[in-house]
């Protein structure tokens, strides 16, 4: 994949992370890149003292280095930081997080070197990619543990995954055909000052958290036709008189996932109940706002991956300026307002489930959708784990950016905390697609419940497609291997594609 910095697209991000496809930066970004790199070698040769480039780092700021030493400094800025903790990111994360860097490299302001930028896409292209631990960022000044972690790899220290083998940084490389760099003035810098990690870490939850929001429509319009729920609450006058995107679209796709449904035909006359629960009848007004709210975040995301957010910049010749580029705040926001839309997609989607299996509300479907209640449990359980899933989502859906904690002798006094706020995303999302898995496998039991009734075309679809990995529940069966299944389904997007339900960003 070419990658233009400055303009590359959330679609080609989630290519990238999905795809494990390697990545490089358009070949026209080599000359700022190079002409950084000179402003920053000629600033090294001369005496006025310059952050990053001649001096110690952070509180130390204040201490000139020789120029002999600047290699040593720059060396010694990695090794240091390399203080990261927890298990390693996932892969195709770390290289998410590793692509980044270079969108923010080839903005030609960091002064790195372009044999350095080289090495990075080398390492994408042959599968060198650098174990870098999930905890020890706060956010500002950049993700620095995290980084320092990625870097050390590119100096032949740390450890890196290579074919399948954990190796020492220079065994990796040497297994590729690689050499290590020896960093010049800054580079060290420019490598570890950044948002990176927690960028990589909060796209990836906004890309399993979109997947997830459509998903909840596929498994609401099934959950409705179930319960013999009504779409008159989903009429586009309604809608369209309040105004919001996402809660038009939501209504509308749900009014076509169960257009034709003979369900939903059977029922419109002669219905004592005159209104749904608000789990029904609010799904539009929920997830909408939801979707809203994830589209909002996706911008701060796009803009933040396109960024330049390492210290000091390159503006221009013998203008070398330090700034705060590094502090996450906009990331640590877009986390926050990611993990809300996630958390109440949940809420919702479980009452659904809860109103499913009880049998004063769910208009005559058995108790916990067994055909032999009391013999058996049916998915009595199975709502119970819901509602833990809904409740610990509920928890970690509180605010990250708002519990700064000062660092470095006070120097780094306020901080974003947006890898918190990014990383609590993927248990987040691997929780709601399990809550939508239930929902998904009660739904297709209460409709089987249903017949001779059938349910629309495309609901039969989403149902066909379910009944290939999961029986319909007749008798109490060991229940856990189907829950995965049902929570598979919705991260892989099957269940999307079964309903041909659109889910780009």
């Amino acid at each position: 994949m070419i990658l233009t910095p400055g303009t590359a697209t959330l679609a080609q991000l989630e290519q990238l992370w999905r795809s494990d496809a390697p990545a490089r930066l358009d070949d026209a970004a080599r000359p700022a890149i190079a002409a950084s790199a000179k402003v920053v070698a000629d600033a090294a040769a001369g005496s006025e003292a310059i952050y990053g480039v001649n001096t110690g780092f952070g509180k130390l700021a204040s201490i000139k280095i020789a120029p002999e030493d600047t290699a040593t400094l720059q060396r010694n800025l990695i090794l240091s930081h390399c203080c990261g903790v927890g298990e390693p990111l996932p892969r195709a994360t770390t290289r998410l997080m590793m692509a980044l860097k270079l969108l923010s490299l080839g903005r030609g302001a960091s002064g790195v070197q372009v044999q350095t930028v080289e090495l990075l896409e080398a390492m994408l292209e042959a599968g060198v990619t650098p174990l870098v631990p999930c905890q020890g960022s706060v956010g500002a000044s950049g993700d620095l543990a995290p980084l320092a972690h990625m870097t050390a790899v590119l100096l032949g220290a740390g450890q890196a995954e290579f074919e399948g083998e954990v190796l020492h940084g220079a065994d990796a490389l040497a297994k590729a055909g690689l050499a290590p760099v020896v960093l010049g003035p800054k580079e060290g810098l420019a490598l570890i000052n950044g948002t990176q990690f927690s960028t990589a870490l909060a796209l990836v939850g906004l890309f399993e958290g979109w997947r997830n929001a459509q998903t909840s429509v596929v498994t609401a319009s099934l959950t409705t036709d179930a319960i013999m729920g009504s779409t008159a609450p989903t009429r586009a006058e309604i809608h369209t008189l309040r105004g919001h995107r996402g809660q038009i679209e939501v209504a509308a796709g749900i009014r076509e996932l169960m257009e034709g449904s003979e369900i939903r035909e059977s029922h419109r006359e002669g219905d004592t109940r005159v209104q749904d629960p608000y789990c029904i009848r609010c799904q539009p007004q929920v997830a909408g706002a939801a979707i809203d709210l994830l589209r909002y975040a996706a911008t701060t995301l796009e803009i933040e991956a396109n960024a330049v957010t390492d210290n000091p910049l390159v503006l221009g010749p013998g203008n070398i300026v330090s700034g705060g580029n590094f502090h996450a705040e906009p990331v640590a926001f877009a986390a926050d307002q990611i993990a809300l839309a996630l958390s109440e997609i949940g809420a919702i989607a479980q009452r659904r489930v809860a109103l499913m299996v009880d049998p004063a509300m769910n208009h005559d479907l058995p108790p916990f959708l067994t055909p032999a209640p009391g013999l058996n449990s049916g998915y009595m359980i199975a709502e119970v784990t819901t509602a833990a899933l809904m409740s610990e989502n509920k928890h970690l859906a509180n605010p990250c950016s708002t519990d700064s904690t000062p660092t470095s002798a006070n120097q780094e006094d306020h901080v974003s905390m947006a890898a918190h706020g990014a990383r609590r995303l993927g248990l987040m999302n691997r929780n709601l697609s399990v809550i939508l898995g239930v929902e998904a496998l009660c739904a297709a039991q209460g409709v089987d419940f249903r017949a001779p009734l059938k349910t629309s075309h495309r609901l039969a679809r989403v149902v066909a497609k379910i009944r290939e990995h999961v029986a319909p529940l007749e008798n109490d069966r060991y229940l856990a291997p189907d829950l995965e299944k049902g929570a598979v389904l919705v991260r892989e997007g099957d269940l999307l594609a079964a309903a041909e339900l659109e889910e780009a960003l």
